[in-house]
């Protein structure tokens, strides 16, 4: 197992980044194929202690049974990991088995230790990652049940989330009346993710109508003119902050879509990128801050290790970020990864603010770590 805790030579990046993913198999992985697994529900813990002892559970979430289905998809036949496809298939089943609502349709947000329903309301950003999970899940087994459960989360996204001008509710209650949640930022992201990860695996006029109309709708109601950030909730809304780690993220969707880039949106999050970089990312040491007010103040100090992620993969993307990517590779691997698994956050002076491990965290190293390999071909 390479010691990550020893920085890697500034001259190697190649180097540094086989280190930074050789952890990854090596360390990362096997926490959700050993301790992180339980087995009675057929499904990921919901967080591992620093020592990579399941925290006692309180729920399981679908989002999360929906992105370790995204993580193990991806590791299916790649030579490293044994039984990828059989823990995806299982992955796959508990999803439909403990959190589909055969009485009105779509999934429960969770259950209980227990394993019965739990928070029972609808909400979007879990029904993003089932799309977007099942999407990269059935480009690999191609198996004609993971088509038909990635259709019905389509179809209930469009027909009961959707909000008739190109947004979708954030939240909805279990027989899908409103909770008057409105569009949120995040799940919005999220959705256009999966609307991505669909067409990736096929054609679907539909789906890019959703997600021309979204992005449409997401310029003129949530993007700042000022700097073009997107803000975490709709323009106009008391108290409202915007996070450097979304825009790196939505920077790096539309950049990486021919379908999307050089749409008004793309031209947006190109200012934003370069906005969030100076009053969001500390040039020294890498971090990358939390919450920013409008005005650049920082709400948030807290350093996130799927925002330092999101950055990451962005710059593999950004034609000038070759030397801010060695940097940024570097403090991954210095500041958030460690013998036993990874640092989730950090506070605004670097110390360790949380030890425990959630079973989220690894979708977010997958597809930073895909774009590195990309990028270093």
């Amino acid at each position: 197992m390479p010691d990550v805790s020893r920085p890697t030579s500034p001259s190697e990046p190649t180097a540094l980044f086989k280190a930074v993913q050789q952890h990854f198999h090596s360390v990362i992985v096997p926490l959700w194929q050993g301790p992180g697994w339980n087995p009675e529900l057929a499904l990921p813990f919901e967080a591992l202690d620093g020592d990579n002892a399941p925290l006692p559970p309180q729920r399981y979430r679908a989002m999360a049974c929906a992105r370790q289905l995204y993580l193990f998809s991806s590791l299916i036949d790649d030579g490293q990991t044994a039984q990828a496809r059989e823990r995806a298939a299982a992955l796959f089943r508990s999803l439909q088995r403990h959190f589909h609502d055969a009485e009105h349709g779509g999934w429960f947000y969770s259950i209980d230790a227990q394993g019965a329903p739990l928070d029972r309301r609808k909400d979007l950003y879990t029904h993003a990652f089932i799309i977007f999970a099942c999407a990269h899940y059935w480009a690999r087994v191609r198996e004609p049940l993971v088509e038909s459960v990635l259709d019905a989360a389509l179809k209930v996204v469009g027909e009961r989330f959707a909000s008739g001008d190109g947004l979708y509710e954030a939240v909805l209650a279990e027989d899908w009346s409103s909770l008057a949640s409105g569009p949120l930022q995040n799940p919005l992201m999220h959705l256009a993710e999966a609307f991505l990860a669909t067409l990736a695996v096929r054609d679907d006029a539909a789906v890019q109508q959703a997600l021309e109309a979204l992005c449409e709708a997401l310029q003129q109601r949530f993007i700042e003119p000022g700097h073009g950030v997107m803000m975490e909730k709709p323009l106009g809304t008391v108290d409202n902050w915007f996070e450097p780690g979304h825009q790196f993220e939505w920077f790096f969707l539309l950049q990486s879509s021919p379908l999307l880039r050089g749409s008004p949106l793309h031209a947006s999050l190109e200012r934003a990128f370069a906005y969030a970089e100076q009053a969001g990312v500390d040039n020294r040491s890498g971090a990358v801050s939390g919450m920013l007010s409008l005005d650049g103040g920082v709400l948030d100090a807290t350093q996130r290790i799927w925002a330092q992620a999101e950055y990451l993969r962005a710059l593999t993307l950004r034609h000038d970020g070759a030397e801010r990517l060695q940097r940024q590779l570097l403090a991954l691997q210095q500041h958030f990864l460690h013998t036993k698994g990874w640092n989730e956050c950090l506070d605004g002076s670097g110390a360790v603010s949380r030890r425990d491990m959630p079973s989220t965290t690894p979708y977010h190293l997958a597809t930073c770590y895909l774009g590195l390999a990309e990028y270093f071909g």
